[in-house]
């Protein structure tokens, strides 16, 4: 990551501690994001992270530590910090009896833009957001699609530097869900941009960086690229071959863990190698199949997903 300095840090956690009675919702929670960020705030159902966007929200108040908006406390200083963030919850209420043109004017005055900065943040918003065919029409007769782009539009309508997004592609089909990612990359190009999503595909398209969350607890914080290979147990080779003593042949190379056997095709034998470590096995490989005459007709790493890395990473202390 790029060296940061602290006016680059728009959102800096520190320590942050959240109980309700009994119950530890956040457990000494640090992280910071940069300005222009676009970040994936993960983890399991109960792990914290409503908790989490309540508190940068100022909707709670930490039990401990604190949280910088732009460089200044939200607990001291709420209703200055809460102009920096716009918020769009997994709910997206909306009042459906009003028209997309009724809900914005509203919601402009509850952020108090007048004067000509209301007709600019307007204009910009609806060109920003798609809404300008759906403009005067009742929320109520909106697609799924158009609701969150309201909801968002109503979030960025006071041009605030942080966005934070609960869900934002919840129960929508995969066109709109094309159509809200690029939304939320092109938002983020100068905002801050902290979005939490259980559909991690949504995570590797639209994400630079992931935050991992689990029982109140940070437990990664790594660009989306690096973030596969924190779990190396993981890393998988396919290989299709013929020959014999295969399977004895890949056990005996370094890198490999072990050797899975999967269904064969015809007389080619198929398996999946996991790798410990970070190295390379194919070109070994490669070498003792001409050494061994075995026939080689297929060798490739299998990607591994993110959804594999999350369960890897919240698994464990799931079940302890």
């Amino acid at each position: 990551m790029a060296s940061e300095t602290i006016s680059d840090i728009t959102i800096d956690v520190k320590g942050v501690s959240k109980s309700f009675g009994p119950h530890k919702a956040v457990q000494n929670l640090s992280f910071s994001v940069n300005k222009g960020e676009i970040v994936g705030f993960l983890g399991p159902n109960g792990a914290g992270k409503t908790t989490t966007m309540r508190l940068l929200t100022s909707y709670y108040t930490p039990d401990s530590g604190g949280i910088l908006i732009n460089g200044i406390d939200n607990t001291e200083n709420d209703l200055e910090t809460r102009k920096s963030i716009g918020y769009l919850p997994e709910n997206n209420p909306l009042y459906e009896d009003l028209l997309v043109s009724e809900y914005l004017d509203f919601i402009a005055d509850l952020r108090g833009v007048t004067g000509q900065n209301r007709k600019d943040n307007l204009d910009q918003t609806i060109s920003e957001t798609g809404l300008s065919d759906v403009y005067y029409r009742p929320i109520s007769e909106l697609s799924k699609g158009y609701h969150q782009r309201v909801g968002l539009a109503g979030a960025i309508l006071h041009r605030p530097a942080i966005l934070i997004l609960d869900e934002p592609t919840e129960g929508l089909d995969p066109n709109q869900r094309l159509s809200m990612r690029d939304l939320i990359r092109s938002l983020g190009k100068d905002r801050t941009v902290l979005v939490t999503t259980h559909v991690m595909q949504e995570v590797e398209n639209t994400c630079e960086r992931v935050l991992v969350i689990n029982k109140g607890q940070l437990v990664a914080d790594s660009p989306v690229d690096e973030i596969l290979q924190l779990t190396p147990g993981l890393r998988r080779i396919y290989v299709e071959i013929e020959g014999s003593h295969i399977e004895s042949g890949l056990s005996e190379l370094n890198s490999v863990e072990s050797v899975e056997r999967l269904e064969p095709i015809g007389t080619r034998k198929r398996y999946r190698v996991n790798l410990s470590g970070t190295s390379d096995p194919r070109p070994e490989i490669f070498k003792i199949s001409k050494q061994k005459d075995w026939i080689l007709w297929e060798l490739h790493e299998e990607r591994m997903r993110l959804e594999d890395v999350f369960h890897n990473l919240t698994a464990a202390k799931q079940n302890s």
